[in-house]
């Protein structure tokens, strides 16, 4: 089935987090549309680490290759300056940021007890404080606008424990709680607040190099893009303070084939579901 796409031309996204994965699917999706990107990360062409694959740059220039212009912006979505640096480049470079995606994310799905303190830090860091301060940073400006949309690649809140990754658990639901808090905060000023989260594993750097399951267990972001594009054809004025998960999205839009997203024969199992909601069962 081929999905309706929307109009985004004229539009600009800021994205964090597009080096490589979901987001950088997300930054070409969108650019497919018609939308302009910012693309922002910690990885740049300058980077000395050249086990990274990707980087900000990289996947501004496969925007521009697709048609809309492009910033790449070095954000450490941990700091405070470093984010309203970058949200102030973003706007005076485009005049307006129509969606902002609080995609950037840090993974460690070890148990509470295994986790040194420094790196549950960072979990903290980078998912809950990162999209606190991005989301601070852009109120104002998302508040200005006749409507607009606020992002997290983040899962719905349904469970009060995650043993065996809960730090980890924990940092998502608060990129979660803090979404759906802004969906009630700026109800008044159109400005949709929603989550998206993948039933299944994605294919990206993090589930290879985490080994989390084999090519059997994944998808490829793609199905990310198309849901989030999906969400981005309804109107904003009215979709809101929601938790979709991908594959929720794409039924719903008349998708009952995701073979094309798979990566091998078979539908895998919602394993990134069930890491958050153990009762999850498709419909």
């Amino acid at each position: 089935m081929s999905l309706s796409k929307p109009d985004l031309h004229g539009q600009t996204a800021f994205i964090t987090g597009t080096t490589r994965g979901i987001g950088k699917q997300f930054a070409l999706a969108l650019a497919e549309c018609g939308c302009n990107i910012v693309s922002t990360g910690k990885t740049t062409d300058d980077t000395d680490d050249q086990r990274l694959e990707g980087t900000i740059e990289q996947t501004a220039r496969e925007v521009r290759e697709i048609g809309p212009e492009a910033l790449a912006i070095e954000l450490n979505v941990r700091e405070e300056e470093s984010v309203e640096s970058a949200v102030q480049e973003a706007i005076d470079e485009f005049g307006q940021i129509d969606i902002v995606i609080n995609n950037a994310s840090a993974i460690q799905a070890v148990s509470t007890v295994d986790l040194p303190a420094n790196r549950f830090d960072l979990l903290t860091d980078v998912n809950v404080r990162g999209t606190q301060l991005v989301s601070r940073a852009f109120a104002d400006h998302l508040r200005g606008q006749e409507s607009s949309w606020l992002f997290a690649n983040a899962p719905p809140v349904t469970v009060d424990r995650a043993p065996g990754s809960g730090p980890y658990a924990w940092s998502k639901l608060g990129m979660s709680f803090l979404t759906l808090s802004l969906a009630d905060e700026l109800a008044d000023d159109a400005v949709a607040c929603n989550t998206i989260w993948p039933v299944t594993a994605i294919d990206t750097r993090a589930t290879r190099y985490f080994e989390m399951g084999t090519e059997d267990d994944w998808r490829t972001p793609e199905i990310m893009s198309d849901a989030l594009l999906e969400i981005l054809s309804r109107d904003p004025a009215t979709c809101t303070g929601n938790s979709f998960y991908d594959e929720e999205v794409l039924r719903a839009a008349g998708v009952t084939d995701f073979s094309e997203y798979n990566l091998t024969e078979g539908d895998p199992a919602p394993t990134s579901a069930h890491m958050f909601d153990p009762s999850y069962e498709r419909p």
